[in-house]
């Protein structure tokens, strides 16, 4: 048996796997996010190893016996969170996430001190990643930097916390602006610009490969056998990709969670960091991504939830339910509630209902939510095209993904065929278990294979043309208002 821990932004998912690839069991924990101050995402690590626990037991008690089978562990969690370690490897704060948008200042002076910035790190300067977070630390809290002692990205504090080693890999580390992407190791001129040394981020290893034990006493506490393995891992996107079986060049995924992901595998590195294009590493050998992100996705569908005291099932059956005409009129919505990253780079964007009217109800406001979301992708994926990326095989996942109507909204917006596995939700999970089979000695091949599809969405065209209307008045939106965002 070998089980997969998903570190996610909202749950910590596991999930147990048996030897020939079938999944037995399934886990979640929820996670909260702290947002103490305007544009600030942060949770503590202390969270992420209290739910570990939480939904291993959970796990643990559905399935004991095949739960007292595993022999490796393979790690997956959400990317470019900076977990600052001092003494004792104990947090010196709690984390700052991937979504937070505290360091905009911090990118344009990384960039001035960093010219080969995009050229080595195939992406450019944005507040999410890992690098400008060290330079605000360093401006805004001295104390904090000075006492740091090890940089961690969050999956590798819970391995720290499992086997008491410090490794990350080339997919996780590939996002934090530190690292040479192509050569898949650190780079000390990056490093350097933030004041940063190798004595103070953990060593990179290929996420398939062991890197460890459990220790002895974690085991005990876990209920895990003696001497499992722990692997590598990954980061979300490319757990995500081993989860569809995404491995070779033009297969890819698009993650319908937090945030939106567009992921297409390449056979080399390709940066196109002037399009907002992520150019990240795989969690395998001599394998790239090209990714473009949208930060808030089926996270806009909670805040809506959130706002209107009813839950993410009532929300998307109101959706469904308005006529099309009413769809066709329905307000414009930006879903930029985090910033955006492709294509527009924009930490200061934000939220925006435009057409709002004494008839504009519960399910017209969720109906243009989730179209906002389908028409940020479409700008995602233009701009994946604009350089180079031509027919893709994409798998449609995440939690957001359940829902059949969106996922044919999201066909027709993005004018391509989605193939919708049958659990979309727990892949990431997969996709890190599938990485401890292989690290305890499995077969690639054997053990990442694609999932079966439960159903293809293909682009209708009477609605790809409304939508492209849309689309344009949408782009028009965001043109008009982003000079006021900033103020």
């Amino acid at each position: 048996m070998f089980l997969g821990i998903d570190l996610g932004t909202t749950e910590l998912k596991v999930l147990l796997m048996s030897g020939d690839g079938d999944i037995v069991g399934t886990a979640h924990h929820p996670l909260e996010i702290s947002r103490t101050k305007n544009r600030w995402s942060e949770q503590d690590p202390e969270d992420w190893w209290r739910a570990t626990g939480i939904a291993l037991a959970t796990l643990r008690d559905r399935h004991p016996e095949a739960y007292s089978r595993v022999e490796a562990i393979g790690l997956s969690g959400q990317m470019h969170g900076a977990v600052l370690l001092g003494e004792n490897d104990q947090p010196l704060r709690p984390a700052i996430l991937w979504n937070d948008m505290r360091s905009a200042s911090e990118c344009a002076e990384l960039e001035a001190r960093a010219p080969r910035l995009r050229e080595i790190a195939g992406n450019c300067a944005m507040p999410g990643l890992t690098a400008p977070k060290l330079l605000w630390v360093a401006r805004h809290e001295p104390e904090c930097f000075r006492l740091l002692t090890t940089v961690l990205l969050p999956k590798d504090y819970i391995r720290l916390r499992l086997t008491g080693v410090k490794l990350t890999d080339a997919s996780d580390a590939s996002g934090t602006l530190w690292m040479d992407v192509e050569h898949r190791n650190w780079s000390d001129e990056l490093l350097h610009a933030c004041d940063m040394t190798q004595a103070k981020v953990p060593p990179i290893v290929e996420g398939c490969r062991a890197t460890g034990v459990v220790l002895a006493s974690v085991a005990t506490d876990l209920g895990l056998p003696s001497n499992v393995l722990v692997a590598a891992g990954g980061g979300d996107t490319a757990t995500s990709a081993l989860g569809v079986g995404a491995t070779e060049a033009g297969e890819g995924f698009l993650s319908l969670g937090t945030s939106g992901v567009l992921s297409v595998v390449t056979e080399r590195f390709r940066p196109s960091p002037e399009l907002g294009l992520h150019a990240l590493c795989h969690a395998l050998p001599d394998r790239w991504h090209r990714t473009s992100v949208v930060l808030s996705a089926a996270s806009c569908l909670r805040w809506l939830c959130k706002l209107t005291s009813v839950d993410e099932d009532r929300l998307l059956a109101e959706a469904e339910s308005i006529s099309e005409s009413a769809r066709d009129k329905a307000p414009l919505f930006l879903p930029y509630l985090s910033g955006e990253r492709t294509p527009h780079n924009d930490p200061y964007a934000q939220g925006v209902f435009c057409g709002l009217s004494h008839s504009t109800d519960r399910g017209t406001l969720a109906y243009s939510a989730i179209e906002g979301v389908a028409f940020a992708l479409s700008d995602g994926l233009n701009a994946l095209r604009a350089d180079g990326t031509g027919d893709t095989s994409i798998r449609l996942i995440g939690g957001g993904a359940r829902s059949a109507f969106w996922a044919q909204l999201l066909a027709d917006a993005l004018g391509i065929v989605l193939h919708r596995p049958f659990d979309t939700n727990y892949i990431a999970a997969l996709g890190a278990a599938r990485l401890g089979c292989v690290a305890g000695g499995g077969d690639l091949r054997s053990v990442v294979r694609p999932q079966l599809r439960s159903q293809d969405f293909f682009p209708q065209d009477d609605r790809r043309q409304i939508l492209s209307e849309r689309l344009a008045s949408y782009r028009s939106l965001y043109r008009e208002m982003r000079w006021l965002f900033p103020r």
